[in-house]
């Protein structure tokens, strides 16, 4: 096991190299000039001699290929990110302040999609043809066709109209205020899962379908075992892991969805400020949220793999 995990940390490294070069070209072609924004921004002339200083000020004079090679030892060597263009804070500092909220944001959009999915998508199948059945997958083709932004928009839009409530836009950390943060939270958590949680309760579905159809599961049926005792030891765990490797693969899409649940819902995570620093073209900040995601994601597909042992005896991880 243990020379399993580094040989996928390893092999994480080439992907992590042409992850950071293709984010660090693709965000330097978004149209539109940082410098003349920052000139126009702040009333300055937008004159050659002051263009170049300003140029020169934030170092990007030097070819792109110098620019990245700058960039990149300066995270190997002191894991320093850069600064913002901006305000000129490390984007370490700020992606730390930022990072646990969208990390909170995504646990529970995750707990609450496996809630939803999993009972729903064993029941449905268990239960197969009957109305049971057909209400789960027309709730599930239902959460599959509203998009998470309508859903998350009509959430603060109906209160407030119908009974003058409106989410609290003041964000309370989870260790100052845990009740509060948590009743902030949970609403654009159950909307962000509500999405995710439709293809996971087909996928369950379709899975336990397989699985009960199996010789030994029939065994277990004749040796008249409990329904429960059925279902759960023996056919839900020999289902999970196409479900497992499902969810490992919805980590960007969760992590995309936060970035319009944080701007509908004013959640100071990495989704605002990416949007912040994309609209004020802030590479370094941009570059830095890339890859941080990139990372995570990475990481949280590793630990998938490493799942697999645990669900199934017969995967054997050396």
């Amino acid at each position: 096991m243990r020379g399993y995990v580094l040989r996928r940390l390893l092999a994480l490294l080439p992907t992590l190299v042409l992850a950071s070069i293709i984010v660090f070209v693709t965000v330097r072609l978004i149209p539109g000039d940082v410098i003349d924004l920052m000139l126009s921004q702040n009333d300055v002339s937008a004159d050659a001699k002051t263009r170049e200083q300003v140029i020169a000020a934030l170092g990007l004079d030097k070819p792109m290929w110098q620019q990245y090679l700058v960039w990149v030892s300066a995270i190997v060597l002191h894991g320093d990110l850069g600064h913002s263009l901006w305000q000129g804070t490390p984007v370490a500092q700020q992606l730390l302040a930022r990072l646990p909220v969208t990390f909170e944001l995504g646990a529970i959009a995750l707990v609450v999609g496996l809630i939803i999915a999993l009972p729903i998508g064993v029941y449905s199948a268990v239960r197969q043809d009957t109305t049971g059945d057909y209400l789960a997958r027309s709730f599930s083709i239902l959460l599959l066709a509203v998009p998470s932004f309508w859903l998350g928009t009509m959430v603060v839009v109906f209160p407030s109209i119908w009974w003058g409530w409106s989410p609290s836009v003041e964000h309370v950390g989870f260790f100052e205020a845990p009740a509060r943060n948590l009743q902030q939270m949970l609403l654009p958590g159950i909307v962000l899962g509500a999405a995710l949680s439709a293809i996971t309760m087909r996928l369950t579905r379709t899975m336990m379908l397989e699985v009960l159809r199996q010789d030994y599961i029939r065994t277990a049926w004749a040796k008249g075992l409990s329904e429960r005792l059925v279902i759960v030891r023996h056919a839900l765990r020999n289902a999970m892991i196409p479900v497992i490797t499902l969810v490992g693969l919805q980590a960007p899409l969760l992590i995309g969805g936060a970035v319009i649940i944080e701007q509908i819902f004013v959640i100071p995570g990495m989704g605002l400020l990416l949007l912040e620093a994309v609209q004020q073209r802030d590479y370094p900040i941009i570059t830095g949220v890339f890859l941080v995601v990139g990372v995570a994601v990475m990481l949280i597909n590793l630990v998938v793999d490493l799942s697999y042992g645990l669900l199934d005896p017969k995967v054997r991880l050396r």
